[in-house]
């Protein structure tokens, strides 16, 4: 209780801070928490009528659907395996490239290859998808026409061929995601104090070998930070990537459904927006659980390269 007058003189104190913070905490109550009750509507049979609350409880009933499917478990492999391959793939490459980016001391060159790394983060999927159609497409294509077709080898229908997408997607999802996270790992490599490097240069360590010893270890927790939050996502999987670049085409679903795209067309069918709460809710809660085990084993590493 003693402690108490203190608090709130120092919390006067920084009144003016806190007005500045104001506006963000709203945003962030109002954005993130406040639509958290819409939870409900995977536990309830919604009436628009009625509105959330006024719906039927039917418990755990929405949950059965994502589960009375043989192909279930296959989609959740499917969810989980692309995911992890996209994150090994897109770390390893974007580290990498971060590694060389930092390399170009020309200035104009080095901008004009971040901008050219970063630039399909920022192209719609839709635009990726009819890209991919471009090159992919049987009779127009560009890799059976100019490519397949001058080396004499015949044409291949890419889009009635599903054992070939789980490399052609990985290549899609690399290059999109690729430049962006480069030019987040580039940004903590420029922060690194240069003295690191020229004591190295002095004691005749090469470029390979700063590289090992200096720059891996001083970004791995941007590294960690960044692998958490994406494992925090790995049930989920990229709608825009599965939906669009496909085309949506039926033929590639043994290869390519995920849950995301299975539930989307289950609410083509059936309309039931329970069935989305449902998924969504086992997403964050796996998410969640994934992030927290994670974490806690790395805190058990080193314990200050732990996100929290």
């Amino acid at each position: 209780m003693g402690g108490t007058p203190y608090n709130l003189r120092k919390i006067w104190k920084l009144r003016s801070l806190m007005v500045l913070a104001l506006p963000g905490i709203l945003l962030l109550l109002i954005n993130n928490y406040l639509p958290m009750a819409g939870v409900l509507l995977a536990f309830v049979d919604l009436n628009y009528t009625d509105g959330i609350f006024g719906s039927d409880w039917v418990g755990f009933d929405n949950f059965k659907f994502l589960f009375a499917s043989n192909d279930v478990w296959i989609i959740i492999k499917h969810t989980l395996l692309y995911n992890l391959a996209f994150l090994v793939i897109n770390t390893a490459l974007a580290v990498l490239i971060a590694v060389l980016l930092n390399e170009v001391k020309h200035k104009f060159m080095a901008k004009l290859y971040q901008s050219t790394m970063l630039l399909p983060y920022f192209i719609s999927m839709v635009i990726v998808g009819y890209l991919v159609y471009a090159f992919l497409n049987h009779e127009f294509g560009y890799v059976n026409n100019a490519i397949l077709e001058r080396v004499g080898k015949e044409p291949v229908p890419w889009y009635a061929s599903p054992e070939h997408w789980p490399y052609i997607l990985t290549l899609v999802n690399t290059w999109k995601s690729v430049g962006y996270l480069a030019v987040v790992y580039l940004a903590a490599i420029v922060g690194i104090d240069q003295e690191y490097y020229e004591a190295a240069t002095i004691d005749g360590a090469g470029k390979w070998k700063q590289v090992l010893h200096i720059t891996l270890p001083l970004i791995t927790p941007v590294i960690i930070i960044l692998t958490l939050l994406s494992i925090g996502r790995i049930f989920n999987a990229d709608f825009g990537l599965f939906y669009q670049a496909t085309m949506a085409n039926g033929m590639l679903k043994p290869t390519t459904d995920v849950i995301d795209t299975y539930v989307y067309n289950a609410l083509l069918v059936t309309g039931d927006t329970g069935l989305a709460s449902s998924a969504g809710l086992i997403q964050s809660i796996v998410g969640f659980i994934l992030v927290i085990s994670v974490n806690l084993v790395v805190r058990r590493i080193n314990k200050e390269n732990a996100l929290f």
